[in-house]
């Protein structure tokens, strides 16, 4: 969908019934919704999985949609709900190769690629509700107020919620037998 297309006469067209309309925001938002729930589950299947699930729960109730908002919103919304769920259904966390991932380069330093793996790991451990707003703000770049929007809650929750997410991350990326003060300097 080109970003001139009027998405509300889309969305319009959905709840009359239209999936041809409704593939057209499929096209637009799939790769963000995508990136979203990946970077909450560490899966490329899981993610997929999901993905689609978001998507098909969204069409079966987009006459709820509020025509007033953004439908990306709405969207996310819906995407972290099954996200969390699926999240919360599981014992553990599996860690993710990056050679798992279509398109990313297999040549890194080992360096990079470890330190890409700890970031991951650490994202992975943080709740689903810390790591919504950090998947919202630094892999997703929204504002505090659109993460506001989309998740539903006080900018200021979101951004006491990001701090304490940064501040476990902070931690947990902090190599054993140093204190982040220290690493700090």
């Amino acid at each position: 969908m080109s970003d001139d297309l009027d998405e509300g006469a889309v969305v319009k067209r959905c709840v009359g019934g239209d999936s041809e309309a409704f593939g057209l925001l499929v096209d637009r938002y799939q790769r963000p919704i995508f990136t979203a729930i990946f970077h909450m589950v560490g899966q490329y299947e899981d993610a997929c999985e999901l993905t689609q699930q978001a998507f098909m729960k969204a069409f079966e109730h987009i006459e709820s949609f509020d025509p007033s908002r953004k439908f990306f919103s709405w969207m996310y919304r819906i995407a972290m709900n099954e996200t969390i769920n699926h999240v919360r259904g599981r014992r553990h966390f599996e860690t993710l190769d990056r050679e798992d991932l279509p398109g990313f380069p297999r040549s890194e330093p080992f360096e990079a690629v470890e330190t890409n793996r700890a970031v991951r790991q650490a994202v992975l451990s943080l709740t689903p509700e810390h790591r919504a707003v950090v998947v919202l703000r630094h892999f997703l770049d929204c504002s505090y107020r659109e993460a506001s929007e989309v998740l539903k809650l006080p900018e200021k929750t979101v951004k006491s919620r990001l701090f304490e997410a940064r501040q476990q991350l902070r931690v947990a990326l902090t190599p054993a037998g140093e204190t982040p003060e220290r690493r700090a300097q």
